[in-house]
């Protein structure tokens, strides 16, 4: 069978391609996912597929989740989709996905236990990596405040390698109105910070992380600002027993989110 869509010039191939916008992905409330991986975990989300006919042949059993889904499924040409498609080389399907997050009061409603607060992070990669630790680690929940990137950045949904479909993911909100919220909720609220003034075997031989924890994670650059600092009930340094200068934001986040995992486990 041809190509449903062979047209660059198509609406939909237009209407895909300014998804690589956040200001269209936030009007349209629609992103994209790319890979065969992607759409699999996006299935509840998606609106439509396109896929080449290479890979309709590769990935029939996936095709044939989406239509018993009821989501259309439209083969394209290889030149339409690397159109639609944000990799150097891409797989040969992409869906067109709703947004999906949810309102913090939703979060705090369900009494979470473990969540990771993203504040001011800019990096898509780190944004996604961080959150593909967060349901790694069995979080409950991701908050992106209103200064961090856009979690349907296309390079930030790749780096979730499909943890954004797991868990609930809450946007836009301001990290003062995340931090109360949280203490409201009962959750001990906790700085992750290079310079701060208690390390993490400290946290964790205290027993305090055995409650309900939220960590607040920052800038790659330049870390916490001190107003975010203020905010928390404690601000807690990773110890670093070797000559490294530092850990990048995805390798402590990793750090931290595990070390409270294990804490509320063992208990």
């Amino acid at each position: 069978m041809p190509p449903e869509l062979t047209s660059l010039r198509s609406p939909r191939v237009t209407a895909a391609r300014k998804l690589g916008k956040r200001s269209f992905r936030g009007k349209e409330r629609r992103f994209l996912a790319e890979g065969p991986q992607a759409v699999r975990e996006a299935l509840e989300h998606l609106v439509e597929v396109y896929v080449t006919p290479e890979a309709a042949e590769r990935h029939a059993e996936l095709l044939d989740a989406a239509r018993a889904a009821r989501v259309p499924v439209l083969t394209a040409s290889d030149e339409v989709v690397a159109e639609m498609s944000d990799t150097v080389t891409p797989q040969g399907i992409v869906g067109l996905c709703r947004f999906l997050d949810r309102p913090l009061t939703e979060v705090l409603a369900a009494r979470p236990r473990l969540v990771a607060v993203l504040a001011h992070v800019r990096d898509p990669g780190n944004a996604g990596t961080v959150l593909r630790c967060a349901d790694a680690a069995g979080a409950d929940a991701v908050v992106l405040t209103d200064a961090s990137v856009d979690i349907y950045n296309p390079k930030a949904v790749r780096a979730s390698a499909g943890s954004l479909f797991h868990l609930p993911v809450v946007v836009d909100v301001p990290v003062e109105e995340a931090a109360r919220g949280l203490a409201g909720a009962g959750v001990r609220v906790l700085a992750a910070d290079g310079a701060g003034e208690r390390d993490l075997d400290e946290e964790l031989d205290s027993g305090a992380m055995a409650g309900p924890t939220a960590w607040v994670f920052g800038n790659e650059a330049w870390g916490l600002p001190e107003e975010t600092r203020a905010l928390a009930d404690s601000v807690v340094r990773v110890p670093l027993h070797g000559r490294a200068e530092s850990l990048n934001l995805a390798t402590a986040a990793a750090v931290c989110l595990y070390a409270s995992a294990r804490a509320q486990r063992s208990r």
